[in-house]
């Protein structure tokens, strides 16, 4: 034993002498090691070839573990010279535990690409428009091909899905206008998007969509906010804050009450839309919705609620912390069923609010008061110095806010912002409590058909990964903004 132990000291002794006087052989022989570490797994996933089969059942498991970790322990001695390499040794390398975590992670993504690869696509159907034509053992997506529009439009009529279509394309258009204005035009734009595009959007979707008696009507909003972008470029600077306040409003106004009047589809000198009914909406389109809508309303009411909490106000203080602590004390799914069953009545007998409105009214006030709590965050982030200094340029307290310390805060506190919006997003699914059926409640829905049984995997993970394509758009765009905005403090 103790010559056995004696010859193992030599010969670490020796290598270390040698390996010390060829720095390069580290790297040389770490990168081998852990190649034939990967490989053997590679071999043994893809191929069923397991080279250390003749070894214990044990070892043979634990072998290409053992054999990487002793190569990314060589590869740690020193830095290659080649900058890529030496960015992954830091970040991927630098002490033990990152070594075997770091294996661990790249083993398990080897080992699960065959599975998932076989079937999501090798052993998948796609043709055929019945259960029959599925007789792989893979995924059929044959069940998602013919529930397709279920899943995105819900129970909305076929010939009337052009409606939910026209009406996406005209919002994107008409909230794209704001890339292209100047740095100087945005902070006037962007004041017009927080307060009168978020009502005109609201009306316009709502109304085209439902088909209410007058939807010619509400597609004013558009019109309106079109012509008012285009004239808002010719108007003077210290005019801008006020025509964006109150020129779209003004023109939305006129077209509804005197060009072209609800009289007139009464007449039947207009063509109305049929009408749809808000229990028919569903799928995605509703996740939309739902999102959009309660984004653009949370975020301003939000907004409110923070500077309400630091006011010195008394009365607006109180009233904000009472606010903020009652709705973020209750669960998403209890607000839900407030608004859908217990609200309607405290409503008059004649008064009626459609299920949908009131599902994005409670909502907007559960998260707003999570977004309250985040931008108070970046508020007390900010020095007392910027205070002073809006104060000692004349500022009263709106313009000191709007053009000093929100955009300050609001840059500090952007991750936050986003963390809340994904939540809100992921939340969506909670309204199938209501009777609404977004794109999840479309696929319960889909999986309890008698001739689609047994295939509410396929459904599960096309949803999975609808929401990760939004989710990662979000999130990349906050990182985009995080990133514009980033200054050093």
């Amino acid at each position: 034993m103790a010559h056995s132990l004696r010859f193992v000291i030599i010969f670490h002794c020796l290598i270390t002498i040698f390996l010390l006087k060829n720095l390069n052989l580290f790297l040389i022989l770490g990168l081998s090691l852990v190649f034939i570490s990967i490989f053997d797994v590679f071999l043994s996933s893809f191929f069923k070839i397991n080279v250390t089969g003749f070894l214990p059942t044990s070892i043979s498991f634990l072998l290409p573990l053992i054999i990487g970790f002793i190569g990314l322990h060589f590869i740690r001695i020193e830095y290659s010279g080649i900058r890529r390499l030496d960015e992954i040794n830091k970040n991927f390398n630098n002490n033990n535990f990152n070594a075997v975590l770091s294996l661990l992670i790249i083993f398990i993504i080897i080992k699960s690409i065959p599975p998932v690869l076989s079937w999501t696509v090798i052993d998948a159907n796609i043709s055929g428009n019945s259960k029959e034509a599925c007789t792989g053992e893979g995924a059929c997506w044959t069940y998602i091909k013919v529930w397709l529009r279920r899943f995105i439009y819900g129970l909305y009529p076929n010939e009337e899905q052009w409606r939910i279509n026209l009406c996406f394309i005209s919002l994107l258009a008409l909230g794209s206008v704001g890339y292209f204005a100047t740095e100087k035009f945005k902070k006037y734009l962007t004041l017009y998007y927080v307060v009168i595009y978020p009502i005109i959007a609201f009306l316009f979707i709502f109304f085209f969509i439902s088909g209410g008696p007058v939807f010619f009507d509400f597609s004013y909003g558009i019109i309106a906010s079109v012509v008012a972008i285009i004239i808002g470029f010719f108007v003077p600077n210290k005019f801008k804050l006020y025509y964006f306040c109150f020129v779209p409003l003004a023109v939305y106004l006129s077209l509804n009450l005197f060009i072209l009047p609800e009289e007139y589809v009464e007449l039947g000198k207009l063509e109305g839309l049929n009408w749809v009914e808000t229990g028919a909406w569903g799928g995605l389109a509703l996740t939309f919705i739902v999102s959009f809508f309660c984004l653009i309303f949370c975020f301003p009411v939000g907004m409110a609620l923070a500077l309400g909490r630091r006011s010195e106000l008394p009365f607006i203080k109180y009233t904000s912390v009472v606010f903020i602590e009652f709705w973020r004390g209750v669960p998403l799914i209890t607000v839900l069923f407030m608004s859908s069953v217990m609200f309607p009545m405290f409503l008059p007998e004649d008064f009626f609010l459609d299920k949908l409105v009131r599902v994005i009214i409670a909502i907007s006030l559960f998260e707003a008061a999570y977004v309250a709590e985040v931008i108070r965050g970046g508020l007390q982030a900010l020095p007392r110095g910027q205070y002073d200094a809006a104060k000692s340029l004349g500022m009263g307290y709106w313009k000191m806010h709007i053009f000093v310390i929100l955009p300050q805060a609001l840059k500090l506190v952007i991750p936050g912002i986003a963390n809340t919006f994904l939540a809100l997003v992921k939340d969506t699914p909670l309204i199938f409590v209501v009777g609404l059926l977004e794109i999840v409640g479309m696929l319960n829905l889909a999986k309890t058909n008698p001739k689609w049984l047994g295939f509410a995997m396929e459904g599960y993970v096309f949803a999975a990964i609808i929401f990760w394509i939004i989710c990662y758009a979000m999130s990349k765009y906050s990182y985009n903004l995080e990133q514009k905005y980033k200054t050093d403090r």
